[in-house]
């Protein structure tokens, strides 16, 4: 009796936990929705703070990266799920390994242009692709579109690019987002070590 009894918490707990594996949970494993915003921030300390913007050349576009210090600053993002359907009925909730885009919320800039993110440059020294703000103007608009990926810890995420959902025949060179020190400043950048991130709701 006692290992029919264990055997079915068993069975549940893995149900449990496969059913909300579907679903990003923010800092209060609550699921992380499209209409909320949201800090993005290290799970791992002294690697930087709450996600921001970052000046680096004086000039636009603005970069994406990390507070220098674990400090109450930082920007909300929001994130906008892709759909093939404008018109598509499904939930808000945001789900790992799908295609969607983050944009810096109610922040006011000197750049004319959207605080969406998108791939950008290589870095010249390090030869990582930078995480910058505006709009991709090409065709598909590839490099506006992330994802959220699992660690092997619950609530502890990984935000990788590679749109496979935009552009299932596309052939990507897909690569994950760390951190890139440059001069006093910490950028986010692909193609390093990972960084894991939680997602913080704001005001909580």
């Amino acid at each position: 009796m006692k290992l029919y009894a264990s055997l079915t918490f068993v069975v549940w707990l893995f149900m449990a936990t496969s059913s909300l594996a579907q679903y990003v949970l923010d800092t209060n494993r609550e699921r992380v929705d499209s209409d909320d915003e949201y800090y993005i921030r290290p799970a791992i300390t002294d690697n930087g703070g709450r996600f921001t913007l970052i000046n680096r050349n004086r000039s636009c576009p603005l970069y994406v990266g990390l507070e220098n210090t674990d400090t109450p600053l930082g920007y909300p993002v929001k994130f906008t799920p892709f759909s093939r359907n404008n018109n598509d009925d499904d939930d808000d909730d945001i789900r790992v390994n799908r295609d969607l885009r983050v944009a810096f919320d109610e922040v006011s800039t000197t750049c004319v242009q959207s605080t969406e993110w998108r791939v950008g440059e290589n870095d010249t020294r390090s030869g990582r692709r930078l995480i910058i703000t505006g709009r991709d103007e090409t065709t598909g608009s590839y490099g506006n579109y992330f994802r959220i990926v699992e660690t092997e810890n619950v609530g502890i995420y990984n935000i990788q690019w590679c749109p496979t959902e935009v552009c299932p025949t596309c052939r990507f060179i897909c690569g994950t987002g760390g951190i890139l020190r440059e001069n006093g400043r910490i950028l986010f950048a692909l193609d390093g070590t990972p960084l894991p991130v939680m997602f913080q709701k704001k005001d909580d």
